[in-house]
């Protein structure tokens, strides 16, 4: 990508950025240092373009996993889910002592022979 400005150019704009601030706003600036300051970087990119480790976003993640359910789940179970794979997709590292947990949970249910399905909407029993 050709640049636009020269450093000087980017400098000076930079300085008239600083100087239109307010007192508040300089000494925010001044703490994490004039020259690491960088009016100019790029925002973060939408959660809606955010993908994981697969990458899925997390709207997709949803719908394959909702496709997955033998019924239609209640709306806590939904809301819960999609707030989960919002933090899924933004920080797996924030979510990683979940699964990691999950994980071990499942290994513990499955050696003593239990299983946790979900119930089913219409009867609010669980499978056979």
């Amino acid at each position: 990508m050709e640049q636009m400005y020269t450093p000087e150019q980017v400098e000076a704009q930079k300085r008239a950025m600083y100087e239109r601030m307010s007192p508040r706003r300089r000494r925010f600036v001044d703490r994490i240092g004039y020259e690491s300051w960088d009016p100019f970087q790029a925002p973060f990119d939408p959660i809606d373009i955010r993908t994981d480790a697969l990458g899925y976003t997390a709207h997709e993640l949803l719908n394959k996993y909702f496709k997955s359910l033998p019924a239609i789940p209640d709306p806590d179970y939904m809301q819960t889910l999609s707030e989960f794979m919002i933090l899924l997709v933004m920080n797996v590292e924030k979510v990683r002592p979940i699964l990691e947990f999950g994980d071990w949970y499942n290994e513990r249910l499955k050696e003593r022979g239990i299983s946790i399905k979900p119930k089913t909407a219409s009867t609010g029993k669980t499978p056979e």
